[in-house]
């Protein structure tokens, strides 16, 4: 299975260049079964980058532009009233997907956006008082152009804490660019192989928990934990939602490296992307900054 997660790997890389790091993270999120949230400017790649993994990991997938004019039914369906059947009958949204490319999230009101809240949390949405089940796995990637961009709505904490990954791409470099302006990625994306189906998807997520976690790498994650409550800086600290989705994220990141068990290494790997949206008191920057002195000053051992 090692060699098949590298070759997925290599197949994200050949589409979305120069960004290895960022690949592996969102791989990450994906195989421990998280939502992943990408932030960053129009035309970076965000797009790409989530069609890639859908395409890589083989399941179904859809994608939904997020408007200022959005209603919560758009997303999870409608009950219509069939008269023939004298009865109603619940026409399903595109919710009811294995992967839902949310474009451009923050572009619909907080009404619409709470209402992937269930299904990201709970993996069923509830309409008319009856609750449909969504296919398993069921992924949210989602897009978010910077706040202060014309026609923007915040994400409530709440909803950024169901998010366990945020990454943001940032430009390329001018060698990247310029295959991106040939054309290149493009041929890659079109001509990407499917790696993985549901089952194997499914028995990955499971396998994760034979990856062995040791009293003292717990230890040092609590450390981290609490750093960041006691951080003057960041205003409030991590909460045991956030850890746990550290724990998980550094198993998946321990299994792409064909570790069986959890190192450090892998803690420090994910913490930054799964723990700085969740703290929005303070700038993103800031935030960054300060999770990174608390990983650099708090003892592993």
């Amino acid at each position: 299975m090692r060699d098949t997660l590298q070759a997925v790997l290599a197949d994200l890389n050949s589409v979305f260049l120069g960004k290895p790091d960022k690949v592996k993270l969102a791989l990450t999120c994906v195989l421990a079964g998280g939502h992943l949230l990408l932030e960053d400017l129009p035309g970076m790649g965000k797009t790409t980058l989530a069609k890639a993994l859908a395409c890589a990991l083989g399941l179904d997938f859809k994608r939904v532009q997020f408007t200022a004019d959005m209603f919560p039914s758009d997303l999870l369906g409608v009950s219509v009233y069939r008269r023939e059947d004298n009865e109603f009958n619940f026409i399903r949204g595109p919710i009811f997907t294995h992967i839902l490319l949310a474009d451009e999230i923050n572009r619909t009101p907080p009404k619409t956006q709470s209402a992937l809240m269930e299904g990201m949390a709970e993996g069923q949405v509830s309409v008319d008082g009856v609750c449909h089940n969504l296919p398993q796995p069921f992924f949210v990637i989602a897009t978010q152009n910077p706040i202060h961009q014309t026609g923007t709505f915040p994400l409530p904490e709440s909803q950024l804490d169901r998010f366990t990954m945020c990454l943001s791409l940032g430009f390329p470099a001018a060698k990247v660019e310029r295959q991106l302006l040939l054309g290149n990625a493009d041929a890659a994306l079109c001509a990407m192989p499917q790696r993985l189906n549901v089952d194997q998807l499914l028995g990955i997520q499971q396998s994760l928990l034979n990856i062995r976690v040791t009293e003292a790498l717990v230890d040092y994650l609590q450390r981290l934990l609490q750093a960041t409550r006691d951080s003057s800086v960041l205003g409030f600290g991590l909460s045991p939602r956030a850890g746990m989705s550290v724990l998980t994220c550094a198993r998946a990141w321990a299994m792409l490296d064909g570790f069986d068990f959890v190192r450090p290494e892998d803690i420090k790997a994910v913490f930054v992307a799964v723990s700085a949206h969740r703290i929005n008191a303070v700038a993103p920057a800031i935030v960054q900054q300060e999770l990174q002195r608390i990983l650099a000053e708090t003892a592993v051992v």
